[in-house]
């Protein structure tokens, strides 16, 4: 294993979980708000169609999926962003978009090319840089600044490092801050990327989940060099199910298809037959965001109460809070957990390199509304009293 993998911080929800354990151990009630795992029940329609085929005999799934599984994928892309996708040459089912982020670079990477480089903003989801790094890659993390409203400006990119990219990530709606990119951005990306030869991936994960305008995904802008990653787990509640579809360009979709034979990831048939009913519908995604909505709005009333600077969530179920001018972000985080209340600090989000040279720091941490309504009132109250204690 490379010195690089080996030296990689434990997974951040995975610490989470060991925070969260210590806690339970000591008797302190706990507000998780730390992992985006949201409490509300998968829809009953969902689970009766996962139950109704369980099979009698069980027999290995195919990588390709079912066909009508990819139909009904076809459909929704087309319902909800006007764009025709050919069920069997551009659309693989895919067990959550984690493991389809994780092993992409594993296909399309060469170490031993000059074009090996991988580019992902900061901030980020661990998994675009974990997936480099096992494929060979060259990991570049690029910081995401507020003043840009936290998006991976490829145009303040130098033009030699460009060159040297085999793959650019985006994630908008963001994980963690939140933020959601207008279309002249996603055009200018578009047009970035076509013009270094640079295959082109948006992590589409959190696209459903909104409470003003509606999101857009990347092929509504091109499709040629572009592939997207969608998910079941945030839109329909099936976190623990591992349901989602990568969908695009026809080649890179072929030749990532005829590898992911050898990952063992095909979806089994009775969640490919649940992931159906639950893309086929869309009342159950407007009710789930009516919820979201209830308890963000909740939230941004408290930390306009207490004085909390924040990005405003047009999206996502995630708040990124910004730690009082006179409290370290890590000072203000421990006094949360200690009385219960479970958050993810920013500098979980922080990249290898990052971490490594010292340049982690960070005044953010992120809360994700997964609690219920009644729990949110309780912690706010929580919240609110150790806020008061630190004389903030």
């Amino acid at each position: 294993m490379r010195q690089q993998i080996r030296n990689l911080k434990n997974y951040p929800m995975e610490e989470l979980n060991r925070i969260k354990a210590s806690l339970k151990e000591k008797g302190v009630k706990i507000y998780d708000f730390g992992t985006g795992d949201p409490r509300e029940p998968t829809p009953d329609f969902i689970r009766k169609a996962l139950l109704d085929s369980v099979p009698v005999v069980s027999q290995y799934p195919s990588v390709a999926g079912r066909k009508d599984l990819r139909d009904t994928i076809s459909r929704y892309f087309e319902r909800r962003f006007s764009v025709k996708l050919n069920p069997d040459s551009q659309i693989i089912p895919s067990a959550g978009s984690k493991e389809a982020i994780f092993h992409f670079p594993l296909v399309f990477i060469d170490p031993e090319s000059d074009k090996r480089r991988v580019i992902f903003g900061t901030p980020a989801y661990p998994v675009y840089e974990r997936g480099t790094l096992y494929a060979g890659g060259l990991p570049t993390a690029i910081k995401l600044k507020e003043e840009d409203g936290f998006l991976l400006r490829l145009d303040k990119v130098e033009k030699s490092i460009l060159e040297e990219t085999k793959i650019v990530w985006i994630n908008y709606p963001h994980n963690p801050t939140g933020a959601v990119a207008d279309p002249e951005y996603l055009k200018d990306v578009v047009n970035i990327c076509k013009e270094y030869n640079i295959i082109l991936c948006s992590d589409e994960c959190y696209v459903e989940v909104y409470f003003e305008d509606k999101p857009h995904s990347i092929l509504e802008f091109g499709i040629e060099n572009i592939v997207v990653f969608h998910s079941l787990s945030k839109r329909s509640g099936m976190t623990g199910y591992r349901s989602g579809f990568i969908a695009g360009d026809e080649k890179i979709v072929s030749t990532y298809i005829k590898e992911r034979a050898n990952f063992g990831v095909a979806s089994p048939d009775f969640i490919q037959i649940a992931a159906k009913s639950a893309w086929e519908d869309d009342t159950h995604v407007e009710e789930r965001n009516r919820i979201f909505k209830e308890k963000r709005d909740l939230f941004i009333d408290f930390l306009d109460k207490i004085g909390l600077e924040y990005l405003y969530p047009k999206a996502t179920f995630y708040i990124w809070i910004k730690s009082p001018t006179n409290i370290p972000a890590k000072d203000y985080v421990k006094k949360l957990l200690e009385n219960g209340i479970v958050v993810s600090i920013g500098e979980n989000f922080c990249s290898s390199q990052e971490i490594s040279d010292g340049s982690c720091e960070s005044q953010y941490f992120r809360i994700a509304l997964v609690p219920t309504i009644e729990e949110c009132k309780e912690a706010i109250k929580v919240w609110e009293k150790v806020h008061k204690e630190l004389g903030c």
